[in-house]
C-alpha cells in the first residue's frame, strides 16, 4: 500500500507526494503527458527528440547532469507512445537541487540551433542503428502500421521516418516545447522520508510561479473497429522467420486490459508457460515464443509471436499459434495455472513498492492514466479474475476479423 497526498497548483501542475520511512534517498519524478500519440503524422519522433533535448541545458544551467552529480544523484528519462518521464534520485537533503533543475528546464530550455542540430543527429543515428540497420529492427514498425489506420499508435516513439526529425525546423521544435512542456501537462511526484506537507510546500515554491501559456492539445483520433483480417508478408536478411499475430483489445482502464495481461502470462509467462512447453520444448516448432500486451492508454494490442525453427513451415507455425489461442477460448485452464500467474502479479506489485523510485514513478503514472486508485487496487483486480473471464476475453478478442498477421520471412 502506497500512501500519498496531492494538490493541483493554480497553473495546472499536479503534485503527488509519498513519505517513505525506509529510504535515505529522495526520488523526484516528473511526467509529461506527451508521447508519440501527441504527434502529427507528418512530424513524428518529436517526443523522443525532446527526451534528448531536455538534457542539453537551460539558459541558467548549461549542463543538467553536472549539478545532479554534484548533489550525489543520478538521473535519466524514457519516452513511450503515451508519455515522457524524467527522474532523479539523490540524498533527501539535496531534494531542492532536483526541484530547482526540473522547474528550470520546464520553461527555460535552451533550444538553440546548435543544440537542436546536435540532438537531431543523435536521434537520426539511433533510428538507423536500432531500427533500420538491425536484424528484425523494423518488425515492430511494420506491425504498428498494419494494426492501426488512423490512431497515432501507428508509429513507434522513434517515429515513422528519420526524415521527419531531419527536416524539423527550429520553429517546429519551439512549437512542440511550448505546447507540451508546461505545468498543466505535467505531474510531479516525490517519494522521500520527509513530511508530506513539507514536500508539497517545497515543490510549490519552485513550480508555482511558472506560467502555463500553451494552447489546446489536439484530440487523439479514435481507431475504427477492425472488421476484416489484415496480413503483411515481407522478406528480410535475417536468420529465421518470425510470425506475429496481433489483436485489438481494451484500453488501460478497461477490465479487458487486466484479463489480457493475465492471458498473456498464461501463454508466455516464463519457462513453464504454455507456449514454451508445448511449442518449443514438446513440438520443437519455434526457437522462442512470446505473448504480451502493449499496455497503452488507448485501446492497445494483444500480441503473440514466434521464431520458426528451420524445419517448421509457416502454415504449421501459424496453425500452432492459433491452436493455443483457441485453447484459451475453451476455458481449459487449471487452478494451478491461474494461481501461478496471479501470484506473479502480486509479487511484482509488492517488489515494485520497495524501490523508492518506483513509488514516485507509479504515483505519476497512475495519475496520468486517469485512475490513481489503481496504484493500490490492481492486485485485487487480478485476484478477482476467473478462467471464465479469460475464456470470454479470448472468444471476443482472438477472432480472424480482429487479427493482423505479419510474416517476417528470412530470405
Amino acid at each position: 500500500m502506497i500512501k500519498y497526498k496531492g494538490v493541483i497548483l493554480p497553473n495546472g501542475l499536479q503534485i503527488l507526494v509519498n513519505r517513505d520511512h525506509a529510504s535515505k534517498l529522495a526520488a523526484v519524478n516528473i511526467l509529461y503527458r506527451v508521447g508519440a500519440r501527441n504527434e502529427s503524422e507528418h512530424k513524428t519522433g518529436f517526443a523522443h527528440l525532446f527526451e534528448h533535448l531536455m538534457f542539453r541545458g537551460t539558459y541558467n544551467v548549461p549542463d543538467f547532469d553536472t549539478p545532479v552529480q554534484m548533489a550525489c544523484g543520478e538521473n535519466n528519462a524514457f519516452t513511450t507512445n503515451d508519455y515522457t518521464n524524467f527522474y532523479v534520485t539523490l540524498p533527501k537533503e539535496n531534494i531542492a537541487t532536483a526541484l530547482w533543475l526540473e522547474s528550470d528546464r520546464m520553461r527555460n530550455l535552451n533550444l538553440s540551433e546548435e543544440a537542436c542540430e546536435a540532438e537531431k543527429h543523435v536521434v537520426i543515428e539511433e533510428f538507423k542503428q536500432r531500427y533500420l540497420n538491425q536484424p528484425y529492427g523494423d518488425e515492430l514498425l511494420l506491425l504498428r502500421e498494419l494494426c492501426y489506420t488512423v490512431h497515432p499508435y501507428r508509429w513507434a516513439t522513434i517515429g515513422i521516418s528519420p526524415e521527419h526529425i531531419e527536416r524539423a525546423t527550429l520553429a517546429d521544435v519551439h512549437e512542440f516545447y511550448d505546447l507540451h512542456y508546461r505545468p498543466s501537462r505535467a505531474i510531479l511526484s516525490i517519494s522521500a522520508d520527509m513530511d508530506e506537507d513539507e514536500m508539497i510546500a517545497l515543490a510549490t515554491e519552485y513550480f508555482a510561479d511558472i506560467e502555463d501559456n500553451g494552447g489546446e492539445v489536439a484530440p487523439i483520433p479514435e481507431e475504427p473497429i477492425q472488421s476484416e483480417p489484415r496480413r503483411l508478408e515481407v522478406e528480410r536478411d535475417v536468420p529465421a522467420t518470425d510470425i506475429t499475430i496481433a489483436f485489438h483489445m481494451g484500453n488501460r482502464l478497461s477490465r479487458d486490459f487486466f484479463i489480457g495481461d493475465l492471458a498473456s502470462d498464461l501463454l508466455a509467462g516464463g519457462e513453464s508457460s504454455r507456449l514454451v512447453n508445448r511449442l518449443v520444448k514438446d513440438r520443437g516448432l519455434f526457437s522462442n515464443v512470446n505473448a504480451y500486451i502493449t499496455g497503452s492508454i488507448d485501446a492497445g494490442l494483444f500480441i503473440i509471436k514466434g521464431r520458426l525453427m528451420p524445419t517448421t513451415s509457416e502454415q504449421e507455425a501459424e496453425e500452432a499459434l492459433w491452436g493455443e489461442l483457441n485453447d484459451l477460448k475453451s476455458g481449459a485452464i487449471s487452478d494451478y495455472e491461474m494461481e501461478k500467474v496471479k501470484n506473479k502479479f502480486e509479487a511484482n506489485i509488492l517488489m515494485g513498492e520497495i524501490n523508492i523510485m518506483n513509488k514516485a514513478m507509479n504515483l505519476g503514472y497512475y495519475a496520468m492514466i486517469g485512475d490513481i486508485s489503481l496504484l493500490n487496487g490492481e492486485a485485487a483486480i487480478f485476484r478477482s479474475l476467473t478462467r471464465d473471464d479469460v475464456s470470454d476475453f479470448a472468444c471476443r478478442c482472438f477472432t480472424m476479423n480482429n487479427s493482423s498477421t505479419l510474416i517476417y520471412r528470412a530470405k
